[in-house]
């Protein structure tokens, strides 16, 4: 009764969070405030995101699951979606970043093809803390990054990211993110 009730409550993990992703697909400007801790020293970014959800098989996720050599690549992760962004400094204008990422869910694992601060593949701790909030945890190279992704209706989002080294705060980072185009699947 036990495994049932378990492969029961990975299914409704597996749906929630499945819905969540396909929820976050669309075209996003983003408004992000980086402090520096414990100057206070802050930096505004400006960016504009498309995240592409991508289902179980796709290419792009056997690539992923390939590059962390998991077992089973084109039906181990159940979705995940890609990242694209460009980025710009909101006072100077100047070009800061641009690139992609991609997102593998697995169990409660969330994989990607690299991390906030390395080009490297990582592997973060996810949960919803509710049907419009994704948590996730990661760790590598002596940092902690603790995120919190909140869906606010249709047209929103908040970001908070928090990045420790040796257990003291070093950055924080808040985005308000707004749909600018609608390709929300009903």
């Amino acid at each position: 009764m036990e495994l049932q009730y378990n492969q029961q409550t990975l299914e409704v993990v597996e749906l929630k969070i499945t819905e969540y992703f396909q929820r976050s697909e669309g075209q996003w400007h983003s408004e992000r405030r980086y402090y520096t801790l414990p100057e206070g020293n802050t930096q505004e970014i400006v960016s504009h995101l498309t995240i592409k959800f991508l289902e179980q098989g796709s290419p792009e996720l056997i690539e992923l699951a390939q590059l962390h050599q998991l077992n089973n690549p084109e039906t181990v992760m159940i979705c995940g979606s890609q990242v694209s962004w460009v980025s710009q400094n909101s006072v100077s204008e100047q070009k800061q970043s641009e690139g992609s990422t991609v997102f593998g869910v697995k169990d409660s694992n969330l994989y990607r093809d690299r991390g906030f601060a390395t080009s490297h593949p990582i592997i973060a701790k996810y949960y919803l803390s509710d049907p419009n909030t994704l948590c996730f945890r990661t760790e590598y190279n002596g940092s902690v990054f603790e995120e919190e992704i909140k869906q606010i209706g249709h047209k929103y989002r908040t970001r908070q990211t928090i990045i420790s080294r040796a257990g003291e705060q070093k950055m924080i980072g808040q985005y308000l993110e707004k749909r600018i185009l609608n390709n929300h699947k009903k």
